[in-house]
């Protein structure tokens, strides 16, 4: 899952949702220096992606575009997940999509000390071009698919990713509502075991 899902999951828990965010950023175990609620927030981020990468229902969405995009295609569905999250939003939250992004990136620049270098790198972009907020249009997931492109020095063709979300659109969406049911009952199990 991408980083509105995982900020999703961690069910308005601070300490836990900068945790989630920030651990694919965090190499290993080296965690120790953090907030003991901090390093769940990262061990619940790992077990759901664990879930995710294991789970038939990804793997069917992934497997649409492997023939285009390779080992990135994963990456790809992740992205268009965080896009059917944000654009359903309502169904999953009383906080408009618009407060709920904003107090996040509150969160972060409360936080700022404890993230790490590359995170503290990208926050600034990510606020200015409301990346979080701007995954429920087709534009903001355009732009997200350009930048991963540009990062992989144009390998990856993420870029015509969006061409594949616009033909697939319905199949996509039915695949990422399904999965995101079964997600949060998941994710919500292993947050309590971590905060008991």
């Amino acid at each position: 899952m991408n980083f509105l899902a995982h900020i999703y999951l961690s069910f308005g828990d601070d300490e836990i949702a900068i945790g989630n965010f920030i651990a694919d950023s965090i190499r290993g175990n080296k965690i120790d220096h953090l907030p003991k609620r901090v390093q769940n927030g990262v061990i619940l981020h790992r077990e759901i992606d664990t879930f995710t990468d294991t789970h038939s229902i990804p793997k069917q969405s992934s497997k649409r575009l492997h023939k285009n995009y390779s080992h990135y295609s994963r990456v790809i569905v992740d992205i268009y997940y965080d896009h059917f999250l944000a654009k359903n939003w309502k169904n999953y939250s009383d906080i408009p999509l618009k407060i709920f992004v904003n107090d996040f990136y509150d969160l972060l620049e409360e936080n700022y000390k404890i993230l790490p270098d590359g995170v503290q790198h990208m926050m600034p972009y990510m606020i200015s071009d409301n990346w979080l907020y701007n995954y429920s249009k087709m534009e903001g997931i355009d732009r997200v698919l350009n930048g991963m492109n540009r990062r992989t020095k144009n390998r990856s063709k993420m870029n015509f990713a969006i061409l594949d979300l616009e033909e697939h659109y319905a199949a996509f969406e039915k695949e990422f509502t399904s999965f995101f049911d079964e997600l949060i009952i998941f994710s919500k199990q292993k947050y309590i075991s971590l905060i008991i």
